[in-house]
């Protein structure tokens, strides 16, 4: 138990819906996750849409005169516009005066923008997005990563994105022993290219990496792994057919629903189910990916963002807060893991014995 709350600085201004359903959904992760929002953006088109709507004594507004749009070339953009919403939300985080940056804008420059004014954690060469995929075991999830921060990556680097992806398996998604792999076009480990078999020998060789083998397209959501690894170039094409199977399924059940009375009574019958799949199988319900590597919590939502995938953004920033996540990964890449275990163990201990109310 943290003894303040959460404090995450949302770019009001970035994506295609914005600042409406931002703001909507900001007041939302407010209210039920008990946090505070800071919405950064212009006053003038946020203070409106706060006034229409109640539970919104946890926003505050912090301004910002620009905001980068989609077509911009991010690193230009960042210079010619060091007041945009996503360069003002990310020196909130720098300056400890957030603890967390949620962005559904430009994806590009809310990446450039966490590694410039964050930089990166010590041990870790780049970046990488970390999403949430839904398994066929019910409960199960899966983080794939990259999913799109590096279209091109060396061995290293895919090592380096198991070692983060071990740790937030472990402490946010609650599995004891995850298991790693490597996608790839076969199971054997003599399968693939040269950056492949050269990352596949890395993998087996980390003792902090539980590493399983190579996984297959068809593994990927088969439950069997925990965190699977991938450059950027594959993990987006992969996030986005994922995206894509998700709304036909969605849209097929829709379809195929008795209609008429008996299609009223047959839904009212069915509802909870529909709502577990559509949990299970809607982007929307994650929010967003964990640009993990920077010294700062950031979730980069999907440019399409309405506010139920907003507040789940806030919420997968809020979990990783809570966990820690930041923290675990720079113990581990600087050495000091058993140490930060004990030190993080009795952190938490310690703050359980915090008087919320005082």
């Amino acid at each position: 138990m943290r003894a303040t709350r959460e404090r995450i600085a949302v770019d009001a201004m970035g994506g295609d819906r914005a600042p409406g359903e931002i703001v909507t959904g900001a007041i939302r992760a407010s209210e039920e996750l008990d946090i505070e929002v800071l919405l950064v953006g212009d006053p003038q088109q946020i203070e409106p849409l706060l006034k229409t709507q109640s539970g919104s004594n946890k926003v505050k507004i912090v301004a910002a005169e620009d905001v980068i749009t989609m077509h911009e070339e991010p690193l230009i953009a960042l210079r010619r516009k060091p007041k945009s919403s996503i360069n003002v939300a990310m020196e909130l985080v720098k300056k400890g005066q957030a603890d967390a940056v949620v962005s559904a804008g430009h994806s590009g420059a809310a990446m450039a923008a966490a590694t410039l004014r964050l930089g990166r954690i010590k041990g870790i060469d780049r970046p990488a997005i970390g999403a949430v995929f839904p398994t066929l075991i019910a409960g199960k999830s899966v983080i794939v990563l990259d999913v799109g921060a590096n279209v091109d990556c060396r061995p290293k680097y895919l090592e380096q994105f198991a070692l983060m992806g071990t740790i937030y398996s472990q402490y946010v998604m609650g599995v004891e022993k995850p298991q790693v792999g490597l996608l790839n076009i076969g199971e054997e480990s003599t399968k693939g290219n040269d950056a492949a078999l050269r990352a596949h020998e890395l993998l087996e060789q980390n003792p902090e990496i539980p590493f399983r083998g190579n996984a297959e397209g068809r593994d990927v959501l088969s439950g069997n792994f925990d965190v699977i690894v991938c450059d950027g170039f594959v993990g987006n094409v992969l996030l986005k057919f994922a995206e894509a199977v998700g709304d036909i399924l969605l849209q097929i059940l829709r379809e195929e629903l008795p209609r008429g009375v008996r299609g009223k009574v047959g839904s009212a019958i069915l509802k909870p189910n529909l709502r577990r799949i559509k949990q299970r199988i809607d982007h929307a319900e994650h929010g967003g990916g964990l640009l993990l590597g920077v010294d700062g919590i950031c979730i980069i939502s999907h440019g399409s963002s309405q506010a139920p995938s907003i507040f789940n953004a806030i919420r997968l920033a809020k979990d990783a807060i809570d966990n820690q996540v930041l923290e675990r990964i720079k113990a581990y890449t600087e050495g000091r893991k058993q140490d930060a275990i004990a030190d993080l163990a009795n952190a938490e201990v310690n703050s359980s014995d915090v008087n919320p109310s005082a």
